[in-house]
């Protein structure tokens, strides 16, 4: 049976919804966004009729920057010019995470120079698909790699918190927000924050728009008193259900056997990037007054949002983990992309 996209992404969410209920009776860290990616990643692999909807995840990060930016308190700058330690270590981290994890995918996995290249970078899945296209990668490869890395590490990051600080993001979770706690000035605030902020991320060309220019208006908000709305817990379930979803999707198309083949070699090079990130962390704890598993989601080579989301439920500085974050991203693009350069131009003399 063949669905349209909107019907097979219905589907997806359907059983996403279904995988976050089941993981939130047992109750699992981050039910919702780790059930519905892996119900909606198991369909994948099933080959179900299920579809992914790209356009579906825009609107649903912006829920979520919304509601990061109300966690930004007055005295995030202040501690903001005590992190520049994380940030340096967060450049030699990302050099040093890349060339092991290089290392790994031409000696072990044997793949080809560009494609391996661009599949250990630690970030930035479509900038690095087109900039591998550009240099000859197999841009099928570097994108199921990218995929790949984010679900194992938004899969496998809670588990590997709880072993190795002893701190379960299940045992951290916020309070419950009742939907009868928004009213109808709350919800106004609330759109306009997500419309003002999406338009503000788009016109400045900020990295990931979608969730920065919406926390950023809902921050200025937030910290100026103009309002003080909460969203609602339900709201914050839906779109992790919607986010968790478009993660588990993106195997769609792809054969079981690929998929696994996939999924164990990103896992040796996820591997690479979270213990070099659990060394530094452990490092950079000893300089900065931030806990280990904040330095941790901070430097994993996860999605912004779902990182943003995992520090919220551990209750660490929200702030710091979008700052290295962002950062990261753009030391990431600037780092390939000068990188490739010189390798072309080395490439250019050799002939």
């Amino acid at each position: 049976m063949r669905l349209g996209p909107v019907q097979g992404f219905a589907l997806a969410v359907l059983l996403g919804s279904i995988g976050g209920a089941l993981f939130y009776y047992l109750h699992m860290p981050l039910p919702w966004m780790l059930g519905a990616m892996t119900a909606s990643g198991l369909a994948a692999i099933m080959s179900l009729p299920v579809a992914s909807l790209p356009r579906a995840r825009p609107p649903m990060s912006a829920v979520i920057g919304t509601m990061l930016g109300s966690q930004f308190g007055p005295h995030t700058l202040d501690h903001a010019l005590r992190w520049w330690p994380a940030l340096v270590g967060l450049a030699v981290y990302l050099f040093i995470a890349t060339v092991l994890s290089y290392g790994y995918l031409r000696r072990a996995v044997r793949l080809d120079p560009p494609t391996a290249y661009f599949s250990a970078m630690p970030g930035g899945l479509i900038d690095m698909v087109l900039m591998g296209a550009e240099r000859g990668a197999d841009e099928r490869t570097v994108a199921l790699m990218h995929s790949a890395r984010v679900f194992l590490v938004v899969l496998g990051l809670p588990p590997l918190l709880a072993l190795v600080t002893g701190v379960s993001p299940g045992s951290r979770m916020a309070v419950h927000v009742p939907l009868t706690d928004m009213t109808l000035i709350d919800i106004g605030w609330f759109l306009s924050a997500m419309l003002v902020g999406i338009g503000a991320g788009k016109l400045l060309r900020l990295p990931a728009p979608f969730l920065i220019g919406p926390m950023l208006a809902s921050m200025v908000m937030h910290w100026s008193g103009t309002s003080a709305f909460v969203v609602p817990s339900v709201i914050i379930a839906g779109a992790q259900i919607v986010l968790g979803t478009t993660v588990g999707c993106r195997f769609i198309g792809t054969a079981p056997a690929r998929i696994a083949v996939i999924l164990l070699t990103a896992a040796g090079s996820t591997l690479i990037l979270l213990v070099v990130a659990l060394i530094f962390s452990v490092l950079l704890h000893q300089v900065i007054d931030v806990p280990v598993e904040g330095i941790l989601l901070a430097f994993s080579p996860g999605g912004l949002a779902e990182m943003s989301l995992v520090a919220l439920a551990l209750n660490v500085e929200v702030a710091f983990v979008v700052l290295c974050h962002i950062c990261r991203i753009g030391m990431v693009i600037l780092g390939a992309g000068l990188m490739a350069h010189l390798l072309d131009r080395e490439r250019d003399r050799a002939r």
